[in-house]
């Protein structure tokens, strides 16, 4: 085994370890304080610094991470994480509910800077263990992707059973106890140096992107907030609302997560291939966009029919079939990000990009607490559509031919 397939493989599964215990984290939050009588727009709340603070975490990680080397900041991501871990292990159910929600937003804002952290330096990782034309960045970014959203859906599953198990605290204490050890293992096990070149000096250089890595970005604002827009608040609570227990929340929400991430590792499969590794590929970002549109709006054209019996069932099943394009989507996004990435600073290219994959969050987890308690599920649905269009009408504008990217892979070895 090369070096570079060794740093690949230590990177994803440090990144494995940390997004099971932030899937865990997400459904222990959602589900611990929905329990206690939080509206769904105080659940939303909860979550705002969290991505709030993501926004900030991948712009500055991407410049921390080019400055002083890829494993310094995962190490610094799963520190943050323990400490966000432990910091809420401490709320009380007596305490008042300002002083409770201003701990737990507090403690989600830490653990934000260290999923932004921590996901920075493992997607910059993967261009710097691909090599220069190695014809492989696709797959590697669509199984690196896919296989660490099969392992958040775990973790939401796991942060369910863990609920109902071990409570709240334990939960927790024991999740920070396994971010603990993979922090160790990885950072004993990576070479210091890795992603390590010239940052940028000013400001201005480090928002000087090119047109491909800025219209993605945009488009990654939009793609996300859309699916953030029903899924952190609104279906959870409607499926509760409508006689789901939460072990049966946490597994659905497990099992779309996981299934997203299986269709984001194969996705190389779905897509044609280009020699220049853009000509084809933001033709197939396009296509693949404007099918995702479709969905929602078919969804909530169902559910205004009166009287439908199981509209519980119809939204399961509706969400299921958006998992399919929104995991191409996302695939296809996460590869090109580094195709229009600058080699020698990719890690703040990335950083960019992911700083608005977390604006996007952030919108949509407010709106999906917002939206579904002015209008119902029926609310985020619309909202969905309505920030998927604006997604596809932004790729239309990415750049699609190998002069107007130096950094464009080769193409892998998959057909599509």
């Amino acid at each position: 085994m090369t070096a570079a397939a060794r740093n690949y493989l230590i990177v994803t599964a440090a990144y494995w370890g940390f997004t099971l215990t932030d899937g865990a984290l997400r459904m222990l939050v959602l589900l611990h304080f929905f329990k206690l009588g939080y509206s769904p727009f105080t659940l939303a709340f909860l979550f705002l610094l969290y991505e709030a603070a993501g926004i900030v975490a991948n712009l500055s990680g991407g410049w921390l991470a080019v400055r002083f080397g890829i494993p310094r900041m995962l190490m610094v991501g799963q520190f943050l994480q323990v400490a966000g871990l432990v910091m809420l292990s401490f709320v009380e159910p007596g305490w008042p509910v300002a002083l409770a929600v201003a701990w737990v937003v507090t403690a989600q804002g830490i653990a934000g800077l260290a999923k932004d952290f921590t996901k920075t330096a493992s997607k910059s990782a993967i261009k710097a263990t691909s090599g220069e034309g190695a014809g492989q960045l696709f797959k590697l970014v669509a199984w690196f992707t896919g296989s660490k959203n099969a392992m958040k859906g775990l973790g939401f599953f796991g942060g369910g059973v863990l609920l109902e198990v071990v409570g709240f605290r334990g939960a927790l204490w024991l999740l920070a106890a396994l971010i603990g050890l993979v922090m160790v293992l990885a950072a004993v096990s990576l070479p210091r140096e890795l992603g390590k070149a010239s940052a940028s000096r000013t400001v201005k250089e480090l928002f000087a992107k090119s047109p491909g890595v800025n219209l993605l970005a945009a488009a990654r604002v939009f793609l996300f907030g859309a699916r953030d827009v029903w899924f952190v608040v609104g279906l959870p609570v409607f499926l509760y609302a409508n006689g789901w227990r939460f072990a049966e929340v946490g597994a659905f929400l497990a099992a779309w997560t996981i299934a997203y991430g299986i269709v984001q590792a194969l996705a190389p499969r779905l897509v044609r291939r280009s020699p220049d590794g853009l000509s084809r590929e933001v033709p197939e970002a396009r296509l693949w966009s404007l099918a995702l549109v479709a969905v929602p709006l078919a969804l909530a054209a169902l559910l205004a029919i009166p009287d439908l019996p199981r509209p519980d069932l119809v939204l399961v099943a509706g969400l299921t079939l958006f998992g399919l394009p929104f995991a191409v989507n996302s695939s296809l996004h996460s590869y090109l990000i580094l195709a229009y990435a600058g080699s020698e600073k990719a890690a703040e290219d990335v950083g960019f990009y992911y700083a608005a994959n977390a604006a996007g969050r952030l919108a949509g987890t407010l709106l999906s607490g917002l939206l579904y308690q002015i209008a119902g599920i029926m609310g985020c649905l619309l909202g969905s559509a309505a920030m998927l269009a604006a997604c596809w009408a932004i790729t239309l504008m990415l750049p699609n031919g190998a002069a107007t990217s130096a950094n464009a892979p080769a193409p892998t070895s998959a057909g599509g």
